[in-house]
């Protein structure tokens, strides 16, 4: 079983990103899958997540209205398409993936994660 985040890369501040979360071993459409971030000498942070049930989903207030967490059933993988980019966005981002619970994102105490992808945003 595995989650394979790509994406992410260097841009220009106003930029645009896509990361994509691929699972292998899991059907991602019985999971709540989220995707967060961590910069240096901060704590991980959720930045977004999609439900399983009705696709509902939960954004920080740091990315609303910038960033939009998807998914695509058919190929099994999570996306979070990033847009209008900052240079405090520059983090490693992971996906991770959880059974649905009542919280709208995995815990990072007892979900299943995937490696990161950075990302890094010039000023």
């Amino acid at each position: 079983v595995q989650l394979q985040a790509s994406g992410g890369g260097v841009v220009q501040a106003g930029g645009s990103l896509r990361l994509s979360c691929e699972a292998s071993g899991f059907t991602l459409d019985f999971y709540t899958v989220g995707w967060f971030r961590q910069a240096p000498g901060k704590e991980r942070e959720a930045v977004s997540c999609i439900s399983s049930s009705d696709g509902s989903t939960y954004s920080a207030d740091s990315v609303k209205g910038r960033f939009t967490i998807s998914r695509d059933n058919a190929k099994n993988t999570v996306y979070l398409q990033m847009n209008s980019l900052k240079p405090e966005d520059t983090a490693v981002y992971y996906c991770a993936l959880e059974p649905p619970t009542s919280s709208p994102c995995p815990s990072p105490e007892t979900g299943f994660w995937g490696q990161g992808t950075q990302v890094t945003v010039s000023s």
